[in-house]
């Protein structure tokens, strides 16, 4: 018999834990990785944290050592784009004509930064920010030392704007919310980011969009919607990304937000599999599909896609922690494990200091009838784990002894 033929389109962090999830499971397995991008597989984190602010070079960013492909026998292909998936023949259509053949096919595909339909939205120094080219070009642009405009306050356009005023540059963030991070933490403990980006220097500007972006051609200032000018030389986007579906939808597989898998990361077609930024699959301790964009979803995915594919999955296996992603912004360290809607789940804020004094912990906890259902820790380090055994036991809590700092976390189940 000869060997099972894996192709992975994506050369990002999930695809490159499915490689060697796959040969791991299959020594004698054909295995080959096709990246749009120039390098080997990377780890897209600390491109707005420490590699932004010089701290780390390109090298800590890598999934594997350099050499892992040749020496595990892994055909890495960087600068490869696939135009098209013929699934009854079992091929992919690269978009030189070349077809590979696969008996597995995993899509890693990620998503693609969004950008906004406006007048001068093309200059030069209008950035987006998801590979390490996009950090590269921000972080130029903070060591120029002028005024930068970050649009959205998501985790991305925060770590953009704590690196930026690190290095000293006057920096405006604008978003259309209330406050910061409210579609993900609400609005009680989004004004604590507010606090922490404003004690640092930040400018903030919510409630508002960009109308039109200036410039004789590159960026001179940006246009909002209630008629403020914002001088800037550079305009950092980060309003969201979008899955990049269009392969599946081409090849007719079913995509909703994501393309659609089970917890094992299988689409409707039991030769494709999809993983990371791109599948929202089904996660069995949130109880449903879910697409999520953190390292973490595609840290835990990748070896389960490509134990998947191979035929050697666990008995019982798949995706079933809670989602969980960690941001550093303004000197302070976070961590949230869990999945809660702001809008439906019921909050409680754990904090005896203001947000602006970084170093000192806060949390904030996210229920459902006093069963946890999220945390989020900032700087909270020694309860961590604490944090980490409630949220994923979904403990039941006393709720005024979970907002009540002098009692040990320890102590608030029922």
């Amino acid at each position: 018999m000869s060997a099972q033929r894996h192709v992975i389109v994506g050369a990002g962090l999930a695809g490159a834990g499915a490689a060697a999830a796959i040969r791991e499971a299959d020594p004698d397995a054909s295995i080959t990785v096709l990246g749009e991008e120039a390098h080997e597989p990377y780890e897209r984190p600390g491109l707005s944290k420490d590699y932004l602010q010089g701290e780390s070079d390109a090298d800590s960013l890598l999934v594997h050592d350099r050499g892992w492909y040749d020496e595990h026998d892994v055909t890495l292909r960087t600068g490869a784009h696939v135009d098209s998936i013929d699934r009854s023949a079992g091929e992919v259509v690269l978009a030189d004509g070349e077809r590979l053949g696969y008996d597995r096919l995993l899509l890693a595909t990620g998503s693609a930064p969004r950008r906004l339909p406006v007048d001068g939205i093309d200059l030069d120094g209008v950035l987006t920010f998801r590979t390490r080219e996009d950090s590269d070009a921000v972080k130029a642009a903070i060591a120029s030392g002028d005024p930068l405009v970050v649009v959205g306050a998501g985790w991305i356009g925060l770590e953009v704007a704590s690196a930026a005023r690190a290095a000293g540059v006057d920096v405006t963030v604008v978003h259309d919310g209330s406050v910061p991070l409210g579609h993900v933490v609400g609005d009680v403990v989004g004004q604590r980011f507010a606090e922490l980006a404003r004690s640092a220097g930040v400018r903030l500007v919510d409630g508002t969009q960009v109308a039109r972006v200036h410039g004789d051609g590159r960026v001179q200032e940006v246009e909002l919607s209630d008629g403020q000018r914002v001088p800037a030389s550079t305009v950092v986007l980060g309003v969201g990304i979008t899955p990049r579906t269009e392969l599946a939808e081409a090849a007719g597989l079913r995509v909703d937000d994501g393309v659609l898998v089970d917890g094992s990361f299988r689409t409707e077609d039991d030769a494709v599999f999809a993983v990371g930024d791109v599948a929202r699959a089904h996660n069995a301790w949130v109880g449903e599909p879910v697409r999520l964009e953190h390292y973490a979803a595609a840290s835990d995915g990748g070896p389960i896609a490509g134990r998947s594919m191979a035929g050697a999955l666990r008995e019982g296996e798949q995706w079933a922690k809670p989602p969980f992603f960690w941001s550093d912004q303004f000197g302070a360290g976070l961590e949230y494990r869990g999945w809660a809607d702001p809008e439906r789940h019921h909050v409680v804020l754990r904090a005896s200091a203001p947000a602006s004094e970084t170093g000192t912990p806060w949390f904030a906890f996210w229920h459902d009838g006093g069963r946890l259902v999220a945390g989020l820790h900032v700087d909270g380090w020694d309860d961590a784990d604490t944090v980490k055994d409630l949220v994923t036991s979904r403990a039941e809590v006393d709720v005024a002894r979970l907002a009540d700092p002098q009692v040990p976390l320890g102590d608030v189940r029922v």
